[in-house]
């Protein structure tokens, strides 16, 4: 099959659920609707512009009669009415319709809008077509309200979206607002808001062509799919002033999380990454390496260092690197640099109390920012992933010449690995304690125990997937950051780390991690507990809900690259493609889907790779050539 294109991302504006906010971008400015209007446009970010409150009206005179875009309640003439439209990255169409017949004459009248983000603000185009055999005399009123943008510098955009500001004067031009409305014809007007206004090509088209494509006949699945590629497409920004061209925000299209994180940026897709942004994924590594993670969490869009130090950032940073190496040779002074940031920041971190192995990874502003007591200072994970990270710094240096302590660095993370049991699992309660400096521990089912899978041998593991049950961590649309049988830290508020939802990367990377240890049938169910997702969202949010479809209506970013996480768990977990840090590559699909699945468009160091698994067996095809699943594809 050809690439996607732009337009199979087309989202159908009806099937939206909370958070409904709809935001469009360009590559370097975003604008979203106004809510229940078929016309209205609302805040726009362009940084340095910040137009939060910006709202621009629309009203229309048809032959003297006023029809407001309001979509007031109440029977009889309420003025234009929505009738649905179509999400798309680049643009935003609405439809609406207003029929009338009084005074023994019908007004009918079909309307569409088609908003576009600019370089710095926005284009609309409305278009009235009249549905009758009547001539109309048609005027638009629009109404821009008197607010100005905010410059922000790019060094302060981060998690929170710029304020309301006093700076500079909107722009605004429009052409002619009258016509005559010929019968079944139609007329269009334009309205530029900003700047630079001027829609600017969206350069993705090479993102898109590297994108492999995903087809099924399992309901849902490839929906979830082409929603989860949308997630990452939407966090892309190509602007001249950022640190990296392109640079990966965490979030960004409500103007909040413009700043990249290297927790989510590298932890949750990092082998989807890496094929989207091709070698630029080296200057993506090297912009975090130059920012100070002993003491940020993340970066501004200029590379100014944001936050506080985070206890993921480290072996988040080191699994894109790994990525990023499996598809092309890495200079061994990028790996020197990165174990040099990785010890620094484990510096950040004091040693445990009992044998200075593991980290105390101190509160929960460096971990998972939970609201009470739990997983804070000497914990599982990411203890865990800190010994992942030095075994995958030993490989990268014995591959690249990086003439790193590689043998004192497998040697530190089996000791980390044989701690972490010995220190925190409590077999009692098969499940892991975290500790505190003066002693005190607490038992916090929180799913982050999952991510220190690598650290445990077969009967602790299968302790731990004893709780991945219903009632428990499971719910009917996706999993609990925290168990609902944990009474003490088990909360329905703050949902994407402390209960009754998560933050949407952690199902599908739950879903990948048990597909990688070989749980099939346990990684599907948890994988398709999350279908929905991709027919009532066009891009993912921050979190959402594990007991009913939905997500927190406001205070929480409407976007998040950890979205992409659902396109990773199936392409790397089911389909199994495992591309190794040598370059080769294997691929094993696991059993377990009701359904056929096929995946093209897939290239690995230039060769062409097609996937076809169904209930009966599975066909790979490297290059047009058969091989069986399992064998390892050398390098080219």
């Amino acid at each position: 099959m050809p690439p996607y294109c732009l337009d199979e991302f087309g989202f159908d504006l009806r099937r939206a659920v909370p958070p409904a906010g709809i935001w469009v971008r360009s590559g370097t400015g975003t604008v979203t609707q106004l809510a229940n209007t078929v016309c209205g446009a609302g805040g726009w970010f362009a940084p340095p512009q910040a137009a939060p409150d910006s709202r621009l009206t629309i009203a229309f005179e048809v032959d003297g009669r006023r029809i407001v875009d309001e979509a007031r309640p109440g029977a009889g003439d309420r003025g234009l009415l929505p009738s649905g439209g179509t999400w798309y990255p680049d643009r935003l169409v609405r439809r609406g319709t207003y029929h009338q017949y009084a005074d023994g004459r019908l007004t009918s009248l079909d309307v569409e809008s088609t908003l576009v983000a600019g370089a710095a603000g926005y284009e609309l185009v409305l278009t009235v077509r009249n549905r009758s055999a009547d001539v109309h005399q048609i005027t638009v009123i629009p109404e821009l309200a008197p607010t100005r943008v905010h410059r922000v510098p790019l060094s302060a955009w981060g998690w929170v979206p710029p304020g309301p500001g006093a700076d500079d004067e909107i722009a605004f031009h429009h052409g002619p607002l009258a016509a005559t409305l010929a019968p079944h014809g139609s007329v269009t007007f334009t309205f530029a808001v900003g700047s630079s206004a001027r829609a600017s090509r969206w350069s993705v088209v090479d993102v898109l062509e590297r994108l492999p494509v995903l087809t099924s006949d399992i309901p849902g699945l490839e929906q979830y799919y082409r929603r989860s590629l949308a997630s990452g497409l939407v966090c892309w920004w190509d602007h001249p002033g950022f640190v990296t061209r392109p640079f990966l925000a965490t979030s960004g299209l409500d103007g909040g999380a413009v700043c990249a994180y290297a927790w989510d940026t590298g932890g949750y897709a990092p082998h989807l990454l890496s094929l989207m942004l091709g070698d630029r994924v080296v200057d993506v590594i090297e912009s975090f390496l130059d920012a100070d993670l002993t003491d940020r969490y993340a970066i501004a869009p200029d590379g100014t260092g944001l936050g506080v130090a985070y206890a993921y950032s480290g072996s988040s940073l080191v699994s894109l690197t790994r990525a990023a190496a499996a598809e092309r040779a890495l200079d061994p002074a990028l790996v020197v640099r990165l174990y040099e940031v990785l010890v620094a920041l484990d510096k950040r971190f004091r040693p445990d109390d009992q044998t200075g192995v593991l980290r105390d990874y101190g509160d929960q502003s460096n971990l998972l920012e939970m609201r009470g007591a739990g997983w804070e200072h000497v914990v599982a994970s990411p203890n865990a992933e800190r010994a992942v990270a030095l075994d995958t710094l030993a490989d990268l240096s014995d591959l690249t010449g990086a003439a790193l302590p590689a043998d004192e660095l497998r040697t530190s993370a089996r000791e980390i690995r044989d701690e972490v049991i010995r220190q925190l699992w409590d077999p009692a309660a098969r499940w892991f304690r975290s500790r505190y400096p003066d002693g005190h521990t607490e038992l916090t089912y929180s799913i982050q125990a999952y991510d220190a899978l690598s650290a445990c041998p077969p009967a602790v593991a299968a302790d731990l997937l004893s709780h991945l049950r219903a009632g428990a961590f499971l719910g009917e649309y996706g999993v609990s950051s925290v168990s609902a049988e944990d009474r003490l830290h088990y909360e329905t508020a703050d949902i994407d780390w402390s209960g009754a939802g998560a933050y949407t990367g952690e199902a599908p990377q739950l879903a990948l991690t048990l597909w990688e240890r070989g749980e099939s049938e346990l990684a599907w169910d948890v994988l398709r507990r999350l279908f929905w997702m991709g027919e009532h969202y066009p891009y993912f949010p921050q979190d959402h809900y594990s007991d009913r479809p939905g997500a927190p209506a406001s205070g929480r970013r409407i976007n998040i690259i950890a979205g992409l996480t659902g396109a990773e768990a199936v392409l790397h977990g089911l389909l199994g493609i495992r591309p190794q840090p040598d370059g080769s590559l294997v691929i094993h699909p696991q059993p377990g889907a009701p359904g056929t699945v096929h995946l093209t468009n897939y290239t690995y160091r230039g060769r062409a790779i097609e996937i076809t698994t169904e209930p009966r067996g599975t066909t790979i095809a490297v290059d047009g050539r058969e091989v069986p699943p399992g064998q390892v594809i050398p390098p080219r």
